[in-house]
C-alpha cells in the first residue's frame, strides 16, 4: 500500500477505472491471503488494519466502491469496527435498546446479553476476523444484524431524545436510517458472495 507521501506525490487524481482495479485487487488480495494463513497473528494484524494503516489510506482504496463489491463490503466492515472501537459505550448502550426488538438480530450477531462496552468491541473484532478465518458470507450476516439491532436502538434513542435535544433526535434518526441500509447491504454482499459473484 502507498503510505501517505507517495500517494501525495501522485499526480492528479486517480483514473476511476484505476481506482477501482485497486479496490479490487487490494480487497480480494487481503482476503485471499488472510484466508490462506492459519497464524493467528496476521489474522489479528488483518482486523486492526485501520489502526496500522490508518481510516483515511483504507477510505482512498475502498470507500468509493459499490456495496455490492467486495471492497464495499470491506470498507463497511472496517467502518462498523473502527466506530465500535472509538464509541463503545454508546454502541453498548444502542445494541441493549435494540435487541429486545430486534431479538432474531440479536442472536445473529452474537452479542452476550447486557453486554458492555467490552463485548460489543470483541463482537467486532470477531465479525471481520471471520472474513479471514470462517465463512465470509456469514460474517457479513453477523455484521448485517448487528447494524439491524444498532438501527433498532438508535431510533429508541431518537425517540428519547426528541423532548430533550430535537436535533440530536434527528442526527440519530439518520443515523439509524444509514444503519438499515447499511444491515441490507451487507446481506445483499453475503448473498453475492454466496453466489461466488462478490468481486
Amino acid at each position: 500500500m502507498l503510505d501517505p507521501q507517495q500517494a501525495d506525490a501522485l499526480p492528479g487524481d486517480l483514473d476511476p477505472a484505476l481506482r477501482d482495479e485497486v479496490a479490487h485487487t487490494t480487497a480480494a488480495a487481503l482476503v485471499h491471503h488472510g484466508r490462506a494463513q492459519t497464524d493467528p497473528q496476521v489474522v489479528a494484524r488483518l482486523v486492526a488494519l485501520v489502526e496500522h494503516e490508518g481510516l483515511d489510506v483504507v477510505a482512498g482504496l475502498w470507500s468509493d466502491s459499490p456495496a455490492d463489491s467486495l471492497p464495499g463490503a470491506l470498507w463497511r466492515l472496517y467502518v462498523l469496527r473502527e466506530w465500535v472501537r472509538r464509541d463503545p459505550a454508546t454502541v453498548a448502550d444502542r445494541y441493549r435498546l435494540g435487541v429486545t426488538a430486534a431479538p432474531v438480530h440479536g442472536v445473529v450477531a452474537g452479542v452476550a446479553d447486557a453486554p458492555g462496552p467490552a463485548d460489543v468491541r470483541t463482537v467486532a473484532d470477531a465479525v471481520l476476523s471471520g472474513v479471514y478465518t470462517g465463512d465470509l458470507a456469514v460474517a457479513l450476516e453477523r455484521a448485517a444484524a448487528f447494524c439491524q439491532v444498532l438501527a433498532t436502538g438508535a431510533a429508541f434513542d431518537a425517540d428519547h431524545l426528541d423532548d430533550v435535544d430535537p436535533r440530536g433526535a434527528v442526527r440519530t434518526t439518520r443515523g439509524a436510517a444509514s444503519l438499515v441500509r447499511t444491515a441490507e447491504e451487507l446481506s445483499h454482499a453475503a448473498a453475492l458472495w454466496r453466489a461466488g459473484r462478490l468481486e
